[in-house]
């Protein structure tokens, strides 16, 4: 039975469920367990706090376990990065009151700056010779400067609208984070094997997102001009009609250029275009 840590709410944890659920992985809905066990597929989901979860892989508490690349990083545990998931994407920035004339990173030398990723910001500060009084705290860090407990802030941005309500702005992005998946080093054959069946199943659902099945009926005379267009994964799929002039053409279209390749295709003539979202997608 393969263990995986969670974050017990919030986005994160929303974002990882759905993509169990979407990967055909049935975990039952209710967090005051601490642990569920999935009724279709060897798994065990333990609930637990975001900070928590590294130290909980690393220590084999949980095999595996789905956090912030930010968190991972920060607590700096003896785990592995298995996976990026791609979602729950973030930035740990460095921010300060918004009508300071901000010149470059020099600005922080002797400075106070609040944040709740002391690791990072110290590694990040070296890196850069920049030496500055680091005041961690946990919680509420935007209103830091506001009240004079400090002169800039280190914190995670997604938006950037909470730096707005606090008239601050950011500066400097020193990390891009991410959901990762996380795992234990020494996991035997058998999780390694429940594993490689999630990951593969995970992939299917991540290389479905943002993509449309999409029919059309096109005149032969137009199909080498009409396939030149197609951005298909290898090449789209032609049928043949009863009329002896059309084929019938499948494919699939990433959603970002999908109205600008519609358009090219409804030039050159193609009809009855029906479009499909995709749930999984095996490579």
């Amino acid at each position: 039975m393969l263990r995986i840590a969670v974050q017990s709410k919030g986005r994160l944890c929303d974002d990882t469920m759905n993509l169990l659920s979407e990967s055909d992985i049935k975990v039952g809905a209710s967090k005051r367990t601490l642990l569920v066990q999935s009724t279709n597929f060897p798994l065990e989901v333990l609930y637990l706090r975001d900070d928590d979860i590294p130290q909980s892989v690393a220590n084999g508490v949980a095999d595996i376990g789905i956090v912030g690349e930010n968190e991972f990083v920060e607590r700096h545990e003896n785990a592995q990065i298995i996976s990026r998931l791609g979602f729950s994407k973030c930035r740990l920035s460095l921010a300060m009151p918004k009508d300071i004339n901000y010149q470059g990173l020099e600005w922080f030398n002797n400075r106070k700056i609040a944040t709740s990723y002391p690791h990072i910001l110290k590694t990040f500060l070296q890196e850069h010779d920049i030496h500055a009084d680091i005041h961690v705290i946990t919680g509420s860090v935007e209103i830091s400067p506001g009240i004079g407990l400090s002169d800039a802030i280190f914190d995670i941005v997604s938006s950037g609208s909470t730096l707005i309500s606090n008239n601050l702005k950011e500066v400097e992005v020193v990390m891009k984070s991410e959901a990762v998946l996380i795992g234990n080093f020494n996991m035997d054959d058998e999780k390694h094997q429940t594993l490689n069946e999630m990951l593969f199943r995970f992939e299917a659902v991540r290389s479905a997102q943002d993509k449309k099945y999409v029919m059309m009926n096109a005149p032969k005379s137009k199909l080498k001009e009409i396939t030149d267009v197609l951005p298909g994964i290898k090449s789209p799929t032609i049928i043949p009609l009863a009329d002896e002039d059309w084929c019938s053409i499948h494919t699939v279209l990433d959603e970002k250029r999908f109205w600008e390749i519609i358009g090219k295709l409804k030039e050159l003539g193609a009809q009855g275009i029906l479009v499909t979202p995709i749930e999984k997608m095996i490579l």
